[in-house]
């Protein structure tokens, strides 16, 4: 994994005040603590935060964090968010090496369309957004994509069953459900047989997909 370089400002002043001035500056106060060494009250910027961030493995990105005369090998550990704005309000970054063993919060995303379900009036419901992962910081992804193209009207897909890259585990249980192609129960057996992807399944797909909105 590429590691980014991301410069703090230290001897951070502590507080309500001292940090809502930071923000007002387009600064975001941090800590960063771990690897046994003593917790630094630091800041950085909003612009270059973002920039460390916007690489494939976003928020779980190896940064080496530079605070004056000394750099720290980091990841995000937690973000703080505006609850009404949802900018960042707060970071703390996790010192780590490349061979300690972190765990993280990862996103899944579904990609694709699930065309038998659609042909079968429904949609696919995501239930799952996001796993927990253990193992070295270059071998946690940004995010684990899952492709729902062959989903099948009623399949339900489960944590166990996503492809995920090596050298991790998932903490998440492995029975949890990530998505269910859910059907309109109305439309169920209303058509004839053979014309699942004729005219009378589009029209089927038509009306669930009105009766949904």
């Amino acid at each position: 994994m590429p590691e980014m370089t991301l410069v703090a400002e230290a001897n951070r002043v502590t507080g309500t005040r001292p940090s809502g001035r930071l923000r007002s500056e387009n600064k975001i106060p941090a800590v960063v603590y771990g690897g046994g060494e003593a917790p630094l009250s630091v800041s950085v910027t909003r612009r270059d935060l973002r920039l460390a961030l916007s690489g494939g493995h976003g928020s779980h990105a190896l940064i080496n964090l530079e605070v004056g005369g000394s750099r720290h090998l980091v990841m995000v550990k937690d973000m703080q968010r505006n609850p009404v704005r949802n900018e960042v309000i707060h970071v703390d970054f996790l010192r780590v090496s490349h061979d300690t063993r972190v765990s993280a919060d990862v996103a899944i995303t579904l990609v694709g369309e699930a065309h038998q379900v659609r042909l079968a009036g429904g949609k696919v419901e995501q239930q799952l957004f996001k796993l927990v992962l253990t193992g070295r910081p270059d071998d946690i992804p940004g995010e684990i994509i899952c492709d729902i193209s062959e989903m099948a009207p009623a399949q339900i897909l489960r944590v166990a069953e996503l492809d995920l890259p090596g050298g991790v585990t998932v903490t998440t249980a492995e029975d949890e459900i990530v998505a269910v192609g859910h059907i309109n129960r109305r439309l169920e057996g209303s058509g004839s047989e053979g014309d699942e992807y004729g005219e009378g399944a589009e029209a089927g797909g038509d009306a669930g997909e009105a009766a949904a909105e």
